[in-house]
């Protein structure tokens, strides 16, 4: 993988991650580099899955493969924050 290509999974994983979280109803008690990470994490995994079904590669925006990306932060971002809201503070 090159450079720009490392950098350009960072970007779409910042908006694949800010898109979830916007989607997710309710308030998410989980920091902001978390939710970056679980849509940089989600774009990866989404652009293999999207391979592996024959999808990623298509004439203009690849959006089987975007949605499949953000179901996936989705999903990453509900179970984040149900393990954060789980969390109990000790005093």
């Amino acid at each position: 993988m090159e450079v720009t290509g490392i950098i350009s999974a960072i970007i779409v994983g910042l908006v694949i991650g800010v898109l979830a979280r916007l989607l997710v109803p309710g308030r998410q008690p989980i920091p902001i580099w978390l939710t970056i990470l679980i849509g940089i994490v989600a774009a990866l995994i989404g652009t293999a899955i999207a391979a592996a079904l024959g999808v990623a590669t298509t004439r203009g925006i690849d959006w089987i493969e975007l949605i499949i990306q953000i179901v996936l932060a989705v999903i990453g971002v509900m179970l984040a924050s149900y393990a954060y809201g789980r969390r109990k503070v000790s005093r």
